[in-house]
């Protein structure tokens, strides 16, 4: 019989030919609704009932949600089809153009994580639909790059399914715990006068030292309260990621900016967290005569912990062979628990080539992440 969709190697070649970068910079946002439109196709090619649902203030962001077979409990195999931005300078090959050298699959976004998709569809077209004794659902977001307002503009997710597995790049094997994160930016302004008296000005670089003292002293009492052996750094962080001030040695700085980042263990509640910084900056800020003002960049992103016992880690860990694990990265894993599903992380992908040049997939997993994929399917939705 001829196949409904293209060959696997084909789809993800289209995958990562096909631009979808998300990005905090406007100029380089490009958003993902062209390669969702491509997706939707196969996926109704293969008999799949297809949603696409723009992500509201988002031009250009799209979700899809593609559904095979009815019922309830079922199985949801998701991820996102938007990557970060690029440059081609630093790749070896096109980073649109999917190319094979020594045993790796070469191209923007292979592991992070548009191959996923093509893995998903691949094993469903081997599947006879009249099988299926609930339903599999296909969900692929926007945005996870840069916010992800994708995830957070989806509801009722329950109604497709009760457990998922999102394809974020773990090596095959299952993950059921990372950290959540949230990033923010701590805008200090004071008053810019001549360096020879200290009095004409209120220096806001002096205001952001002090500042930042007590934000390494806040982290500390923190990392003392909270703690997970489960995870490789048992505690939660914060990472002082850049900080510009001032134009000129001779000037006292008027303005300051402090960017930084939180990793949450799951149970940790971000926004309360995000308050006691604000208050601590502020009555700081105030005290050197400062204003300040505490921006989010991207907001909070809860920790996740999947129970041990849920059904699909238990599937996934005879699948895989692997015992689930903890990582520190974050994933749109969070809002589907949310919604009361169990999740697992579980992708082909490794993290440590993601949103680096010459991102790539091992050749070795393709049937690997196949049989992990109907087994999946197997154990979930087959009758």
């Amino acid at each position: 019989m001829a196949r409904k969709i293209p060959a696997l190697r084909e789809m993800i070649a289209q995958l990562v030919a096909t631009l979808s970068v998300s990005s905090s910079t406007p100029g380089l946002d490009v958003g993902n609704a062209e390669v969702n439109a491509l997706l939707a196709g196969w996926c109704e090619s293969l008999g799949f009932r297809t949603r696409l649902l723009p992500v509201p203030g988002k031009p250009g962001h799209v979700n899809l949600i593609a559904t095979l077979g009815r019922g309830t409990d079922g199985l949801v195999l998701a991820g996102h089809t938007d990557t970060v931005p690029f440059d081609p300078h630093l790749w070896q090959s096109d980073p649109l153009a999917l190319t094979e050298h020594e045993g790796r699959l070469t191209g923007l976004g292979i592991a992070d994580m548009k191959a996923f998709f093509a893995f998903v569809l691949d094993a469903v077209e081997s599947i006879d639909p009249a099988r299926l004794g609930a339903p599999l659902t296909l969900i692929a977001t926007a945005d996870e790059e840069a916010g992800m307002t994708g995830a957070r503009a989806l509801t009722s997710l329950r109604e497709y399914g009760r457990h998922v597995v999102i394809g974020e790049p773990t090596g095959g094997v299952p993950v059921r715990m990372h950290k959540g994160n949230m990033m923010h930016r701590l805008i200090l302004i004071g008053q810019s006068g001549h360096s020879s008296d200290p009095s004409l000005g209120r220096n806001a670089l002096d205001g952001m030292h002090a500042v930042m003292t007590d934000l390494m002293a806040f982290r500390q009492s923190l990392q003392n309260q909270y703690r997970h052996a489960g995870f490789s750094v048992p505690v939660p962080t914060l990472n002082l990621g850049c900080i510009h001030g001032g134009d000129n040695p001779n000037r006292i700085c008027g303005h300051c900016e402090l960017s930084f980042d939180f990793r949450l263990l799951p149970g940790m509640n971000g926004v309360e967290i995000r308050e006691r910084i604000r208050e601590r900056a502020v009555q700081v800020a105030h005290a050197h005569g400062l204003e300040a003002r505490l921006d989010v960049i991207m907001d909070v992103v809860p920790g996740m912990e999947t129970p041990a016992d849920a059904a699909i880690v238990l599937a996934a860990e005879r699948i895989s062979a692997q015992p689930a694990q903890a990582v520190s990265f974050t994933t749109e894993g969070p809002f589907y628990r949310a919604q009361g599903m169990d999740v697992v992380i579980m992708g082909p992908g490794d993290i440590a080539c993601a949103h680096q040049p010459g991102e790539h997939l091992s050749v070795a997993r393709i049937n690997q992440t196949t049989r992990h994929l109907q087994a999946l399917i197997g154990d979930f939705c087959l009758s």
